[in-house]
Order: C-alpha cells, then structure tokens, then sequence
C-alpha cells in the first residue's frame, strides 16, 4: 500500500540548540525517526515500576494467594503501562526535545518512581495512595504536555489536544476517586475507569489523527518488550543464584534454569521474526495493537515472576505444590505466545500451517503444567520446537528475510 505524500520534513529536534521551541506535529513519514536517549531513559525507569509489581506478585503466589496478588499485578500494571503508553505515542508525535519538554518529561519519570515505591503498599495493606499520587505527578505533566501542543495547533488539531487534555484531567479524577471507594467495590471501579481511558484516544481522535509514527512506534514497543524480557531474565537469575547459594540445590533448579532461559529466548525470537510497522497503517490497526500490548508486557513481565515461584517452590520457601509453581510459568507463558500471534505474528503468517505453530505451541505449554519439575524445561522445549517450526516452515514457502516488509496475511 503506497503511503500519501509526506510533507516537507521538520528540522531534527535538537537543531539550532534553542532552550525553547514550538511543540508542532512531527511529519507521520520522517526518515531516520528512532528512539531518543531521553526515551530510553523512560523506559528504564518504568522497568522499575515492573519489578516491583513483579516482586510483590512473586510473594503474593508463593503465599499461596494467587487470586488476589494476579488482580493487584493486572491493576498496577496497569496503571504503569497506560502512562507508559500515552507518553509513547504523544512522543512520536510531538517530541521536540527541548528545555521544557525535558523537564516535563523528567516530571513523569519521577511520577512513576513514586507510584513504583507504593506498590508493596497496595499488594501487602491495599493502600493504594502512594501509587495514585505517582500517578497524579504523572497525569498532570501529561495533561501540560498536550495544552502545550495546542497552544501552536490548527483548529483541528487544536480540538484534538484539548481533548487528550480534558480526557486525562477527567480520569484522573476517577482514579483519585479510588482511594475513597470501600475495597470491596474498588475492583469494579478500577474496571469502569480502565475502560473510560481507553476510549479517550478513540474519542480525542475520532475527527482528528495524531501524526505517530508507525516506525518509530513499532520501534518503541519493541525496545520495551526487550527491557521487560531482560528484566525477566534479571530477576530469574537472581532467583536462581541464590536458591543455590542458600540451599545448594543444583540439581533441582538447572531444569528451572534452562527452561526458562529458553522460554525468554523463544520469546524475543517470536516477537522480533519479522517487522511490524508496515502494519501500522490507520489508527484503528495501531490502537488495537497498541492496546493489545497490555498482555503482552504483562504476560512478559509475568514470566519472570513465575520462573522465581518455581525457584521458590524448589528449594522449599513457597507454600504451594508443584502444579501450582509450574503453572505460574506456563499459564503467562501460553498468554504471551497467543497475544503476539493475534497482535504480531498472523500478520506475516501464508497458509494454515504457519498460522497454527504458535496456538499449537501455546496448548502444550499449557500441557507442561502437568508434567511436575520438568514443567519448565519441557515449556522451554516446546517454544523452542516452535521456533525452529516456525523458521522452517517460513523457509519452506519463500517468506521474506529478516528486516524485509511481511506480506499481507
């Protein structure tokens, strides 16, 4: 599909050195648009957030509270990605790396430093307050961003902004709200407000595009997908190494080792086979994609908080049975490979048999959780057959190389 006309391209952000410049919409085709170093850094310091909410989901399954710890891991991880995402995409549109933009951006990353401190507070008391004020410090520089954006804007676009504007400020009063609601309704309006968010950009959008850059978005979802595997690695490593070193049991975790390296590996392989940006091409395809990414993340994120449940259980520190401990890995493991089929992988996908390796695989992942200490190891097997099905397969039927645009599916 050939792209429109692209304007005249904008001078890169950081020409001329001005303290200060018009925060205007970047053009949608811009050459050579990549992630900045200040966007790495936001990354990074989110990547906190999730192992922290990793850590208190670990504690919360090994304790045997599986239930309660998975709905306070889906409620702060939520809260962390969407703020996440709406820097993101605000990003790729108006990032102008100037003085002020900086700082404002500096004041998000701070927000969410604040929200990670709170999260053991929300998992172990159900005091969520920490948490909601890093995400007032985050909202309101996020709000700033945006009445920004409008002060140069077209009429048009000019709607639209004040419209992301309003819509964040609005939410943000509902999530406030939180904090006053008896706990046993506080559930029900995480939901009500979870949705509300997610029908702002719908609604900001609905006359108006934002001018994101399919590219550069794909870009940046993809580096956060590898922050959050490497932390998942992280944390299995750090589990691992001291099962070892406090219970010398060699033997009963290199099973849970191996397996889990090999899930991480197949994980990144999948996601990455081929480019996903020559997807992007409406918004409609880039926010059911960018939406879908929760699970993603989430399921990525997961992994890593499974794999040290199955240390734990182990060495005799988790009071849970072996099924359980197994499925803390294969369940979110299983959840990964079907969202990045349905998001990612289908798309460059020719024929019934390439379509079906990663579902296949995703049911017998789920199978491992029977298979007791060898559960990991064998989930690690599978995703490893599935890789090299996948590379055949697409060998055998002429799909294009790495880095080449994948075919309509």
């Amino acid at each position: 599909m050939s792209s429109p006309a692209s304007p005249p391209e904008s001078p890169s952000p950081s020409a001329g050195h001005r303290p200060l410049r018009r925060l205007t919409a970047r053009p949608r085709h811009e050459s050579h648009r990549v992630a900045s170093p200040l966007e790495l850094l936001f990354d990074l310091c989110f990547v906190v957030a999730v192992a922290q909410a990793g850590v208190q989901l670990v504690h919360a399954v090994a304790e045997g509270h599986a239930g309660e710890g998975i709905l306070n891991y889906a409620m702060v991880f939520f809260a962390i990605w969407w703020a996440w995402m709406n820097f993101t995409w605000f990003a790729s549109a108006y990032d102008n790396d100037d003085v002020l933009y900086r700082i404002v951006t500096l004041v998000q990353i701070a927000g969410v430093l604040v929200l990670a401190a709170g999260i053991s507070r929300a998992f172990q008391d159900h005091d969520f307050l920490v948490i909601v004020v890093g995400y007032v410090i985050m909202r309101l520089a996020m709000s700033a961003q945006w009445l920004r954006a409008a002060r140069r804007a077209a009429p048009a676009e000019r709607a639209m902004t004040l419209r992301y504007a309003a819509g964040v400020l609005l939410c943000q009063i509902g999530w406030v709200g939180l904090l006053f609601v008896p706990e046993a309704g506080r559930a029900w309006l995480f939901l009500v407000m979870a949705v509300l968010e997610l029908c702002v950009p719908a609604l900001a959008e609905r006359k108006h595009q934002s001018a994101w850059h399919p590219h550069h978005i794909s870009e940046r979802y993809g580096l956060f997908t590898i922050i959050v595997l490497g932390e998942t690695i992280a944390a299995a490593t750090v589990a691992v190494k001291s099962g070892i070193d406090e219970n010398d049991a060699l033997g009963e975790l290199l099973p849970i080792a191996v397996g889990g390296l090999l899930i991480v590996f197949a994980a990144w392989w999948i996601y990455f086979v081929v480019p996903i940006h020559g997807h992007l091409r409406t918004s409609r395809q880039a926010f059911v994609w960018g939406y879908g990414h929760y699970l993603v993340f989430a399921s990525a994120a997961a992994i890593g908080a499974g794999l040290e449940v199955a240390v734990e259980q182990a060495v005799g520190k988790a009071h849970i049975s072996t099924l359980a401990a197994s499925a803390a890995v294969t369940l979110p493991t299983a959840l990964y490979l079907l969202t990045v089929w349905l998001l990612h992988a289908r798309h460059s996908k020719v024929g019934a048999a390439q379509q079906l390796v990663l579902p296949v695989a995703a049911l017998l992942v789920i199978g491992c959780t029977f298979l007791g200490d060898v559960a990991v190891l064998a989930a690690g097997i599978v995703l490893t057959l599935a890789v090299a099905t996948g590379v055949t397969l697409t060998a055998l039927a002429g799909a294009p190389e790495q880095g080449e645009t994948a075919p309509a599916a």
